[in-house]
This record gives C-alpha cells, structure tokens and sequence, in this order.
C-alpha cells in the first residue's frame, strides 16, 4: 500500500509539473533570430513579473491564454496543431530606444505582448494601445495597433 501511495504521489508531482512547464514554455532568455528581433530588441528575457529587452527591464503581467484560433490569426501557425500562447499587459514607452536607437512601435507606447512558443522558437508580436487586441485574422490584418513581430531562438 506505501508503494502505491508513493507511485501514485509520484504521478501527480510530474502531472503538476508537466502542466506548469506548459504554461511557461515563453518564460526565459530567447536569443535573437530574425532581422526584426536583431535590428531592434536584441534578445529577451520573460519571467513571472517582467521582461527584459536589450537590458532594459519592463514590468509584466499575464492577462490570459490565447486559445489555437488566436495563436493562428496572429502568428499564422497551424489552428490544427492545438498550440496556445499568451497575452501580457506591459508599458514601453515610446522613447525607449533599443538597438541601433530603434524603437518598439513608431512613437507610440507598446502596452500588450503576445507570444507563442514551440520547440525552440519563440514568436512574439508588440501592440500599442490601450484596448486589448483582437486575435482574429481579419483585426490583425487590419490593425493600426501592431507594432511588429520578433522571432527568438534557444
């Protein structure tokens, strides 16, 4: 019976695991990949409370999780491949100057961060703007509040 106990405490313990591990999939330091993420923010940092870019360190909140729907109207991933990612609330001013003197969102204040990880990729997408982004392929299309998207690597 101490066996099952022990086997069955066990499971649970890498189940909760398993679960945390997937809802911080973006946590971390991300190398920059793409021009985008090179000619402007360098690489990043995401944990609980902030994010770190080009050493300049912003305060962070999770707002929610974007369902496939979502991840895939943003980030023209597969709706299919049942993958989720995140939406945070932050504030970068828009004088910040980043690498090259570049900035996030044209003189505006980046104010909403959603990402997407997968493997050892993660896409991340900047919005200014006080309203939350809408996650369908038509308002992404159409938006005056995107400010750019970023690939990262580990």
């Amino acid at each position: 019976m101490k066996k099952w106990m022990l086997f069955c405490a066990a499971i649970g313990f890498a189940l909760v695991f398993a679960a945390r591990a997937g809802a911080q999939e973006d946590r971390g330091l991300w190398r920059a990949a793409s021009t985008n993420a090179h000619a402007i923010t360098s690489d990043i940092v995401i944990s609980e409370a902030k994010v770190t870019i080009d050493f300049a360190i912003f305060p962070l909140a999770q707002i929610r999780r974007l369902t496939p729907a979502e991840v895939s109207a943003v980030f023209d991933a597969d709706v299919n491949a049942g993958i989720e990612g995140t939406l945070y609330r932050l504030r970068v001013p828009a004088a910040q100057r980043f690498e090259h003197k570049n900035t996030l969102c044209s003189g505006e204040d980046v104010q909403w961060m959603a990402t997407y990880a997968t493997g050892r990729t993660l896409n991340v997408v900047f919005f200014s703007g006080d309203a939350m982004p809408i996650f369908t392929f038509d308002a992404i299309q159409n938006s005056s509040a995107l400010c750019g998207t970023f690939v990262y690597g580990r």
